[in-house]
């Protein structure tokens, strides 16, 4: 086997040795267009199957290049044939993106909705053709609701019922909508436009919440619903109302207050009731007026009033004179015919008289005002005010001495100062014009002066006051202590200055009369002849007392100070 591998390879290499380089070339080039001919079969061949996005191809570019860009933001891969299909990778991504899609309105375009009616049938009848109607009716009513911009998907439901012979028994067009808004987009500001839309798109449904019915596909609210929108409405205007009340009662509040705190300061002005009583509603009066008319206008420049106004003035006049004479009036029945007066007129026949008649007619022209008011709805209806306002606390009180008089249990002696009656008059118009007071309106503004409980706060103020004594009391007392200790420090130094004194006179003493001792001893000594032999001790002795004794006497008081301090360690 060996020997047949060494033969072929030898083989081999004499063939391409004595090939050209053409040659070579050729075989190369073969070999790697094999190897990449390999390659892209086994890729094209592990690539898995693909889903269909849509079952209908999308024949719009437009539409196929959006649909394929909406893919690519997500990095979702999409295949589109020849024939228009776009595919993904597997039916999970299939079904997820065609409901985000179809949400979105990048679908492709629905069929004519009347094409039910292109396909002919061997037989036809009348129910038949009516469920395509309602099916055509409901296709043509959601393409019209998905062209509008704030709607991505529509399911319609319409009921179409049967004509009846009176019009009593015949059932109401009625349709039911639901309705999935873009990303974003609101419904309700466009439920009016919509449910005319609808009315108008539908033959013999009327353009009433009764009979169309508008839910949000999101929420499953319905949003037409007129009478829970009119109940909502009233509601929202009634806590609006609330509001604005609330809101003019705080600021009176707050007006009355700014007027009588600056007066009688902040604690002692109370608003105990602000009361504003407004009807809502809007209304509207219409009158008519007849006033003067001015003849003559007032000069402005006169002090008096120089106008001249009248209550009408003649614009016709009409004056009648009348006069007759002749027989009097007889009626008579036709030619011919026998008459038929009455006594009265059988008696005034062949008369001769005379009538006057005289009249005037003036027209006159009044002044007369028509107006048409319109009563906005916050102007308030009537004000209740309470206000209390406390009298005057005076303290500390004081005696003929000049102290302060203290209670019993002892805190301050007070007294009250109520207001006056032209204090609480002055304080109830400053109300009235904070308000703006109104009779006609049975306005109500009350000033009382009813003292506040201060119990607490007088307790508060009676206990510093008392502490405030305890603590001065103490500071009295440690002032007394520490003077009776400095006293007693400043004796305890002089006295103990006076002993140290003495003992250092005494010793003093002491150190002289011995020294003079000595000195007398070496004195007889030296009269009786006697030879007086000082030892080294006592010759040192001798000069530290000579050098102290000189030092003393050149530096008294810093001897006198080691000498204390000597003392003070002994």
């Amino acid at each position: 086997m060996n020997e047949w591998f060494k033969k072929r390879s030898q083989t081999v290499k004499e063939k391409w040795g004595k090939w050209t380089p053409l040659q070579k070339g050729i075989l190369v080039g073969i070999i790697v267009l094999v190897i990449v001919a390999i390659f892209l079969m086994m890729k094209f061949s592990a690539r898995p199957a693909t889903v269909r996005l849509f079952n209908s191809p999308v024949t719009d570019e437009g539409l196929r290049s959006e649909i394929v860009t909406r893919l690519d933001n997500d990095n979702v891969r999409s295949y589109v044939s020849q024939d228009g299909y776009i595919s993904v990778d597997d039916e999970k991504t299939a079904k997820r993106y065609r409901s985000i899609l179809v949400a979105e309105g990048l679908e492709p375009a629905a069929k004519d909705p009347y094409s039910l009616f292109n396909t002919q049938r061997w037989s036809e009848s009348d129910f038949k053709n009516k469920v395509d109607w309602q099916h055509a009716q409901e296709r043509l009513l959601e393409g019209h609701l998905k062209q509008l911009d704030f709607i991505s998907r529509v399911n319609v439901r319409l009921v179409l019922p049967d004509d009846k012979l009176f019009t009593e028994e015949q059932a109401p067009t009625t349709a039911s909508v639901v309705l999935f808004a873009k990303s974003g987009a609101d419904l309700k500001p466009h439920v009016k436009g919509i449910q005319h839309l609808i009315a108008r798109s539908v033959e013999g449904l009327k353009d009433d919440s009764e009979y169309i019915t508008i839910i949000d596909g999101s929420t499953g609210e319905e949003i037409n619903d007129v009478k829970g929108q009119e109940e909502f409405n009233r509601m929202s205007n009634i806590e609006k109302a609330q509001k604005i009340i609330h809101k003019r009662e705080s600021e009176y509040t707050a007006s009355v207050l700014k007027s009588l705190q600056a007066i009688y300061t902040d604690d002692r002005v109370r608003v105990a009731n602000m009361k504003v009583e407004m009807d809502m509603s809007e209304k509207e009066s219409e009158k008519k007026e007849y006033t003067g008319i001015t003849i003559k206008p007032d000069n402005v420049n006169t002090p008096y009033d120089d106008s001249l106004i009248v209550e009408k003035v003649a614009i016709s006049e009409e004056t009648v004179d009348k006069e007759f004479t002749g027989t009097g009036y007889n009626p008579e029945g036709p030619a011919g015919v026998e008459g038929q007066n009455p006594p009265v007129y059988s008696d005034a026949d062949n008369m001769i008289g005379k009538s006057t008649e005289k009249g005037a007619k003036r027209n006159y022209a009044l002044n007369e005002t028509h107006s048409k008011e319109k009563v906005l709805p916050n102007t308030p209806e009537r004000i209740t005010v309470s206000v209390n306002i406390d009298g005057k606390w005076n303290y500390p009180l004081y005696d003929d001495q000049g102290k302060v008089r203290i209670t019993k249990s002892g805190g301050y002696e007070r007294e009250y100062v109520p207001l006056s009656e032209k204090e609480i008059a002055e304080a109830t118009k400053l109300v009235q014009n904070a308000v703006g007071f109104k009779a006609s309106r049975g306005d109500s503004v009350t000033v009382t002066n009813i003292p506040y409980d201060r119990s607490d706060q007088f307790k508060e103020e009676d206990l510093r006051f008392i502490k405030a004594q305890q603590r001065r009391t103490t500071l009295l007392l440690l002032l007394i202590g520490i003077v009776v200790l400095l006293v007693a420090f400043i004796l305890f130094r002089i006295i103990s200055r006076e002993i140290e004194r003495r003992r250092r006179l005494r010793a003093e003493e002491l150190l002289r009369k011995q020294q003079a001792e000595r000195e007398q001893a070496l004195w007889d000594a030296k009269e009786q002849g006697m030879e007086v032999t000082m030892s080294v001790e006592e010759r040192k002795r001798a000069e530290l007392q000579e050098n102290a004794i000189a030092m003393a006497k050149e530096h008294p008081e810093d001897v006198a100070m080691l000498i204390r301090t000597w003392l003070m360690e002994e």
